[in-house]
């Protein structure tokens, strides 16, 4: 039997479908989203993230949090990328 290219490279890989690929995307899109949801208007609330070595930040700023939140997922984490380069640039993600 003929091996695909991404079985040459990595044969361990998954395979999945284009559907399954665009289903996984939104939840670490919508994820994201609900993480970030209440922290947004007047009545945003603080997040508590703690470092490493045990240091506690409290803030209610998404580019502060986006900044420091360890994401996993690549979709997610392009998401936040996206969203914070804006911030920088521009002053509003």
């Amino acid at each position: 039997a003929t091996m695909s290219s991404l079985e040459l490279i990595n044969p361990n890989a998954e395979h999945i479908s284009k559907t399954q690929a665009l289903l996984i995307n939104m939840a670490a899109a919508k994820g994201l989203q609900a993480v970030l949801r209440s922290n947004l208007g007047p009545k945003g609330t603080l997040k508590m993230l703690v470092g490493g070595a045990g240091q506690i930040k409290l803030t209610k700023d998404g580019n502060t949090l986006l900044h420091e939140m360890q994401i996993q997922h690549p979709t997610a984490t392009l998401i936040a990328r996206a969203a914070t380069a804006t911030d920088d640039t521009v002053g509003d993600g």
